[in-house]
């Protein structure tokens, strides 16, 4: 794993967009990464323990690389060999010593549950992120304080503190994913019991709390409760991240629009019902199998779809399911429920002849089952996949720029996408 910093810049620098063809059925298959949405908060969990941790198949992504190097400079030991990760963390700082590398990745503040339930303190830059909209820390400050700890925010920094925290009652009032993960890995030092109520029940929030009762954490699960019994330390641990079920579902929609027959290696059913469920209303067949999931598409056709928190329809999934919607003939409906600015791919595809009006929360897409190619630009890391399914099945070329959005979060993607017939180089 590369976690250089200039060297990965120098990368992108030196291609940085996606040239796209027309390209027939996808067929074949590959492998799914472990989930970007999984791996980071486990990384900033590592810093609950000073023993090593071992976290294996961590994708080779740029959100990673960016977390392994607040790892560092937080003060922990990280050895990489392959796509293995050994974290150390025997003695840390509780300031974020590269404000602009925090300040730009949203995973930052995952760091603050951690530090505060160790170090008693911790000051953080406001996180950063894709631009989809309004994505407020509110409920985290909420359940810091919840806990026993005082929390200010001063030109851009939270300063976060209590050397004591105590087991509490939280109740969510949205079940956000940071902030569950935020509260849950505070208690899992504080004093007493912490019950979590309207908690997030994300893959990804499941998968964070196997790795921390691995390490020796007191953790119960029911639906939209955690019960967290605090311990005096934590231990180190090894785990293995579950695969992507946005990089997946991403593959799954591009193999259905073009009328493939793809076989995802790892991807989890379970994780992929409503998306499953959407294919399957438009027109694809899905085989789940024990190794993976494997799609049998028949062309895109027009749907409805409602984002919503999980077990609903993953708003991460929203905007590639547009681009299929694009392609299909008639007019589909999009409601975008989770961010209130998801809809920045909407001019991008229009520059490929897309039919595309929003009003408020609502997009409505009358699809003609024809684009064009055109030079567009991966506004945000959704955006960027949406827009090559649509340069996929658009007529002449596509030019995706700005695909430092698209390597933030998927591993290889157009190394996989070519694997499975499509016409994809980077220039």
């Amino acid at each position: 794993m590369v976690s250089n910093q200039a060297e990965t810049k120098n990368e992108h620098d030196n291609k940085k967009h996606l040239l796209i063809s027309k390209s027939g059925p996808l067929y074949g298959e590959c492998e799914i990464s472990a989930s970007k949405n999984a791996v980071l908060p486990i990384l900033a969990a590592c810093l609950l323990t000073r023993e090593t941790v071992t976290i294996r198949k961590a994708p080779r992504i740029s959100d990673v690389y960016d977390m392994v190097a607040m790892l560092k400079a937080f003060g922990a030991h990280v050895a990489e060999e392959d796509d293995t990760l050994k974290v150390t963390a025997k003695t840390i700082i509780t300031t974020a010593p590269d404000e602009a590398m925090a300040s730009r990745l949203r995973a930052s503040f995952l760091f603050m549950g951690p530090l505060l339930a160790r170090e008693g303190c911790v000051t953080m830059p406001l996180p950063g992120g894709c631009k989809i909209g309004t994505r407020p820390i509110d409920l985290h400050i909420k359940g810091f304080k919840a806990l026993g700890a005082n929390a200010v925010t001063v030109s851009g920094k939270v300063h976060t503190w209590g050397k004591t925290l105590e087991g509490t009652t939280i109740v969510l009032d949205y079940p956000s994913v940071g902030a569950t993960e935020n509260i849950i890995t505070a208690a899992c030092l504080a004093r007493g019991v912490t019950t979590l109520i309207g908690a997030a029940c994300e893959p990804e929030v499941r998968d964070l709390i196997c790795f921390l009762q691995k390490m020796g954490a007191n953790i119960r699960v029911s639906e939209g409760r955690v019960v967290i019994k605090g311990a005096g330390a934590l231990h180190g641990a090894e785990h293995t991240p579950i695969p992507d079920r946005i990089e997946a579902g991403t593959l799954m929609l591009a193999a259905a629009v073009t009328g493939g027959d793809v076989l995802l290696k790892g991807a989890q059913a379970s994780h992929l019902a409503p998306v499953s469920a959407k294919l399957v209303e438009a027109g694809a067949e899905i085989f789940p199998y024990e190794e993976g999931i494997r799609v049998r598409g028949y062309g895109a056709r027009p749907m409805e779809i409602i984002s919503a928190p999980y077990p609903g329809f993953p708003t991460d999934m929203q905007a590639p399911f547009m681009a299929a919607c694009c392609a299909a003939n008639g007019v589909s409906t999009i409601n975008e429920t989770v961010f209130d600015n998801r809809f920045l791919h909407v001019p991008e595809l229009k520059k490929m002849g897309a039919d595309i009006t929003v009003s408020g929360t609502t997009a409505v897409i009358r699809g003609t089952g024809r684009l064009r190619g055109a030079e567009v630009n991966a506004t945000d890391l959704r955006a960027g996949a949406a827009l090559c399914i649509a340069g996929i099945v658009a007529r002449e070329e596509t030019i995706v720029r700005s695909i430092y959005h698209i390597d933030r979060g998927y591993e290889d993607f157009d190394g996989k996408l070519k694997k499975l017939g499509v016409n994809i180089q980077r220039i």
